[in-house]
């Protein structure tokens, strides 16, 4: 699938501008295997780089002004790059922008250049297509200046370009899409930013994205209360016990022991956390054993707080990870994401996967209307330069 992508989109370029491409980069969206809501929780993710991605094309044409084309959007814009970037109503050319103002305020001395691109990432799946756009581009730019950035500095100005868009995420997108290895998945403390890898030996399963195709509106509100609540829980977590800096210090224990302090919501989200967080080491432990159905467990335990202590899942969601759950040949399943719509991420036992997306896919109907879609995936690298064979 690839190959055909990285084709049309040099074959674009060579339309377009009348060139071969100096430069083909392809940039991966991102899976989150375990670890959710815990980014911003000072806590540990467990992502991975998957086989879904975003082609670029560029070259120099010696002149102050870019033009970059997206292909499937059907649309383009010029900008000069020696001119001070801002936002505009055109949304995509916003992140595009913000990687460019992030090369400029950091002092690096680029010139105009043609970019061309494509992409197979699912756009609102929560794969993190965004992520990919902006750590392509700036992968691309790097390459063709020989700026010489480090991938670690990629994926923190790919951050701030999002943060310069409007949308304050943390850190694990973009950095699975730099540093993703294929079969590997990526440990990261969101605290120091230190990672690991960890093998990820799904031979025998498959990695299967069922997206409920829904996104109810409650989600911006209700991940700023989630934010709202959890720092409440650990201004009363410091205040009673002085030693813990971050959720991380904590045991299950130590919110028990607080459930009178806390509002119901507040203890609830609290605990979540904590839990969340051990989950991750044990995931980690699980696959360096190639115990994945120890891995598939703490998934389904992950999608149970989230649904009943965080409060984030949904009807729907809720319907497809019940609906696997009952299925001998799945393994592991849970919501990925910020929740309240979305894709489930599910480890369903190799042979068996078009039985049951056909059985899903007719149950799922039948209790919402809603087409169900589905994405298969495997873990890839992270953002690379192509060349070709």
């Amino acid at each position: 699938m690839n190959d055909i992508l990285i084709k049309k989109t040099t074959a674009f370029f060579k339309d377009a501008f009348g060139t071969e491409p100096t430069k083909i980069v392809l940039s991966p969206g991102r899976i989150n295997i375990i670890g959710e809501h815990i980014d911003y929780n000072d806590g540990y993710v467990l992502p991975a780089a998957i086989d879904k991605i975003i082609c670029f094309a560029f070259e120099k044409n010696n002149s102050n002004t870019s033009k970059i084309i997206a292909i499937d959007l059907d649309d383009s814009f010029e900008v000069d790059v020696t001119t001070t970037m801002e936002l505009t109503d055109n949304v995509w050319t916003n992140y595009v922008r913000g990687v460019i103002h992030q090369l400029k305020i950091k002092g690096f001395v680029f010139e105009g250049f043609n970019c061309v691109f494509s992409s197979n990432i699912p756009v609102g799946s929560g794969l993190s297509s965004s992520a990919a756009l902006e750590c392509g581009f700036l992968f691309g730019v790097n390459a063709l200046f020989d700026l010489q950035i480090k991938p670690v500095d990629m994926a923190l100005m790919g951050q701030s370009a999002e943060h310069w868009v409007g949308i304050n995420c943390g850190i694990m997108d973009q950095f699975s899409s730099v540093m993703g290895l294929e079969n590997k998945v990526i440990k990261i403390d969101c605290q120091t930013l230190e990672f690991e890898y960890h093998d990820a030996n799904f031979n025998d399963y498959a990695l299967i994205l069922f997206d409920s195709n829904v996104k109810h509106s409650l989600f911006s509100s209700a991940y700023n209360t989630r934010r709202e609540e959890c720092e409440e829980g650990l201004s009363i977590l410091k205040t009673e016990f002085p030693d813990i800096q971050s959720f991380r210090d904590c045991t299950e224990d130590h919110i028990l022991n607080l459930q009178h302090k806390m509002s119901e919501n507040v203890f609830r989200r609290s605990l979540f956390v904590v839990k969340e967080i051990r989950r991750v080491s044990l995931a980690c432990d699980a696959l360096d054993n190639g115990n994945i159905e120890a891995l598939g467990q703490l998934m389904f335990d992950t999608h149970e707080g989230l649904s009943v202590d965080y409060e984030v899942s949904c009807a729907e969601l809720d319907f497809i990870v019940a609906t696997l759950k009952q299925q001998s040949a799945v393994v592991g399943s849970r919501l990925m994401g910020g929740g309240f719509g979305g894709c489930t991420i599910n480890l369903i036992k190799k042979g068996q996967e078009d039985a049951l997306k056909t059985k899903l896919t007719a149950l799922y109907h039948n209790a919402f209307g809603i087409e169900l879609k589905i994405y298969d995936v495997t873990i890839g690298n992270g953002t690379s330069l192509y060349t070709p064979n």
